[in-house]
């Protein structure tokens, strides 16, 4: 497995001979990726599916099917663009290569603004390391062991001790940070401090690939 940070939420993937983008948001630079295989979205917010850029990504990759959680198929359809619904439990597969989508809802961000839904994804391949991408969300339950955890850093939505707890819940062998994009350098080391030092008794290995590249596991 091959894993590409391209800015905050965004993650290329290239595992079992797929290759796999996860929310292309605005925050993200995913402007010269082709040879998709699928474009998979958490929930609807600009910072994981921008699109504004959505189209042209489409075009680029007219192999590429487009999944998204159910809220935002249903403004997908509005618009004629063509999508598949995930829902939680009803698993998905390329090639070898299986998706299942867990979790319903994005977190709480403040009583006042409406809560949409949000479809964490789960993929695994025989013989390779399993990966969780949450969107926007802490609450899923896994339906196996994690090899690599996606874990966002900051955002309204959550606390660091909130993010510790999730850590320590989904009890991954590492993590690599997400959600990240309206931190400072020097704010998201300190958050990063707190989630390799609590995240488990004794440390969690944190792969960060903040302008670092491709991460082969």
């Amino acid at each position: 497995m091959e894993l590409t940070l391209l800015g905050h939420s965004c993650v290329l993937i290239e595992v079992a001979g797929q290759r796999i983008l996860i929310d292309p948001g605005t925050f993200s630079t995913f402007d010269e990726i082709t040879d998709l295989d699928a474009v998979l979205v958490t929930h609807q917010h600009a910072d994981h599916l921008d699109m504004g850029r959505l189209p042209a990504l489409l075009q680029r990759n007219p192999g590429a099917s487009l999944h998204t959680d159910p809220d935002t198929a249903e403004i997908l359809a509005r618009e004629e663009i063509p999508v598949t619904r995930n829902q939680a439990g009803e698993v998905f597969t390329f090639g070898d290569l299986t998706i299942n989508p867990v979790g319903a809802q994005h977190a709480v961000i403040t009583e006042y603004v409406p809560r949409i839904g949000n479809v964490g994804l789960y993929l695994t391949a025989p013989g390779e390391a399993s990966f969780f991408h949450p969107g926007d969300a802490l609450d899923a339950e896994v339906p196996g062991d994690v090899d690599l955890l996606g874990v966002p850093v900051n955002a309204p939505w959550c606390a660091v001790k909130e993010t510790v707890e999730f850590v320590r819940r989904i009890a991954p062998s590492a993590v690599l940070p997400i959600h990240d994009a309206l931190l400072t350098e020097s704010g998201r080391a300190f958050y990063l401090q707190h989630i390799k030092g609590f995240g488990r008794d004794g440390g969690v290995p944190v792969h960060d690939l903040h302008g670092a590249g491709t991460l082969t596991l």
